[in-house]
Formats: C-alpha cells, structure tokens, sequence
C-alpha cells in the first residue's frame, strides 16, 4: 500500500505541475535539462540515442549535454547547481551521503549493470589469461572511483593482492590514462569504447578482456540529481526516464547500423566502424540494466565494493530508501513500458 500511495502521490504532483505550467503545452519553449557526464562513452548509449533520436523533445525538453571525465567532477557540478541531472558512478552518491551532505544527490535511475572497461595490452595477447597480469603494471583509474574499485574486484577474484603481486597504479587521471600509455607508463591500462576501440587503430595495444566479465554485475553508472531538485521537479525526472528508456529499447530492437547512425551525432571524431565494433563489445558484455529501477540486492553489491577497496567504513551502513528513489522508475515502467 506504501508503494501504491507514493506512485499516486507523484502522479498527482505532476498532473497539478503541469496545469499550473507552461511547460507542457506544445506550444511553448521547451525546457532544457543540464546533464553532465562522466565521460563520453558508448557505455551511455541510451542516453545519445534519446537525444539524437528527438525523444526528449517528444517530452518537451531540450538537453544540454556536458561531460566533466570523471565521477567526481559529476557530483561537483551538481552540488554546485551547474548541472540538473548527473549520469555517474553511484558511490559518489554513498559518499556524499555519508559525509553528511544536506542535499545530497540521489539515485533515480540505473542505467548499467557492471564495469564498462576493457584491459589493453601493449601485447596482442590471443590467449589472455589473467594470470599473465602477475608482477605487471596497470593503469587503473582514479583512486575511488568505479573503474579502479571493479578492476580491484576483479584481480581479487583471480587471486591477485593488489598490493603485492602487482603494480596498481590510481595516480593517473581517467583523462589522461591513454596519453601516459603512450607515452610509456604501464604494461596495461584500461578505456571504455569506443576510446579502447579507436587507441587499438592506432597499433599501439590490444583489447585482450573486458573488466565488467571479472568484475560482475554492479549498479555502475546511474542518473541521480540533487534531493532537493527531485522534490521540486517530478515532471522532469518522469519525462527524462521515459526518454531514456526509449533510447534503451532502440538499441535493443534495432538493426545495428541504424543503432550506429543514431550514435554518430554525439561520436564526431569516431568512424562508424569503431562505434559499431564498441556497441558490438558492450552488447557481448550485457552492459545495460533492463529497466532503470536500481534493487536492494544491487545497491548492497555496490557497498561491498566500497567498503572492499578502503573507500567506505566496514561499519558503515548506508540506507538504500535514502540514497536510492525507486518511485519514479517504477512509475514510468508499470505507465509506459
């Protein structure tokens, strides 16, 4: 019955938003919506394809889309109100939560299920085990951030102590980890596509394995914004989940090519090949949540994660109900999908 209530409730606020609101007439200007994201990744195909594809506009929005290359930088941008919704990895929404911040943001929608990385090697590696990583040095992200926490996962699941069998190097800046490859640094690095696809083009590395196979499924990189802002804007929050999920469907359904053509707007300096090899790559690794609803059982997979790379106390028990809103996801996939 609480379930119940809180769906009605939300539909009422957004009917009596919409009749007090010009906003949603047709008529009008649309709105815009300030994303900012962590990076520009195929990883995040959904969200390219509801832009390119005019679905937010069917909604009555328009985007303006900004990318900080990195998690961090995300949850700056919006505890400092530059941005409205932020598309990151959800422990910097555990973080803030736990350092006590007032208007902390808030998860309202999943969109992948597990690392989007794949390691490169300098080496052409046909037969790559993971036993071959043993003395080696890996750049592995940002310390604190998913990347590097997933990739420590999955050493561990191979039977690796990152701190003594091998060199796990979180020095580096995300935007900066191919650069130092080049230039030297590491015998392996990780990059999401259709960077990893476009570096291998290159001639200087090799995909030998994808990170999110090692690692499991973990609620990796999800739509939050501010609490406050959630409170305050329902219709927003509806409209953006119903384009998202849209754009989710279009890649499940359509054929490959046309996937790419609704991709290549947001991937100018990438060729049709390497995007269609990336989403070939994230489609094999079953990258996507199939709804954007985040379980229990998910987010208590992501807390095992923090507190398993030192980034959260092991005492620490952070609130689901708190840090996660699964109303409005609900509301849009039991309405419309």
């Amino acid at each position: 019955m609480k379930k119940f209530f809180s769906i009605f409730l939300i539909a009422m606020i957004v009917l009596s938003t919409c009749i007090i609101s010009t906003g949603c007439t047709q008529t009008e200007t649309k709105k815009v919506i300030r994303i900012n994201q962590v990076t520009n990744s195929i990883f995040y195909a959904p969200l390219y394809i509801a832009i390119n594809n005019g679905y937010f506009e069917d909604e009555g929005y328009s985007v303006d889309l900004m990318t900080a290359e990195g998690s961090n930088t995300t949850n700056v941008a919006l505890m400092t109100d530059s941005a409205d919704i932020g598309l990151m990895g959800p422990e910097q929404n555990v973080y803030s939560y736990v350092n006590g911040d007032t208007n902390y943001p808030v998860v309202f929608g999943q969109l992948t299920k597990r690392d989007g990385s794949f390691l490169i090697s300098r080496n052409n590696e046909p037969g790559f085990d993971w036993s071959n990583l043993a003395g080696k040095h890996i750049i592995a992200g940002r310390k604190g951030g998913s990347p590097a926490m997933s990739l420590q996962m999955a050493l561990e699941n191979n039977g690796y102590n990152i701190e003594t069998d091998l060199t796990f190097d979180t020095s580096i800046a995300f935007a900066n980890i191919s650069g130092a490859f080049l230039s030297g640094v590491g015998d392996y690095m990780t990059l999401f596509e259709p960077a990893a696809s476009e570096f291998v083009k290159t001639g200087a590395g090799y995909i030998v394995a994808a990170v999110g196979a090692e690692s499991g499924e973990i609620p990796f990189t999800c739509f939050s914004a501010n609490k406050d802002y959630i409170q305050e804007n329902p219709e927003v929050i509806i409209a953006f989940l119903k384009a998202i999920q849209r754009g989710l469907n279009y890649l499940k359904t359509a054929n490959i090519d046309s996937v790419v053509d609704s991709l290549s707007p947001s991937f100018s300096g990438s060729s049709k090949e390497s995007l269609k090899v990336g989403i070939q790559n994230y489609i094999l690794a079953d990258a996507w949540n199939e709804t954007p609803i985040m379980s229990e059982t998910s987010f208590d997979r992501l807390i095992t994660m923090l507190k398993n790379a030192g980034e959260l106390s092991v005492s620490a028990t952070p609130d689901y109900t708190k840090v996660i809103n699964t109303n409005f996801a609900t509301l849009v996939m039991n309405e419309y999908f």
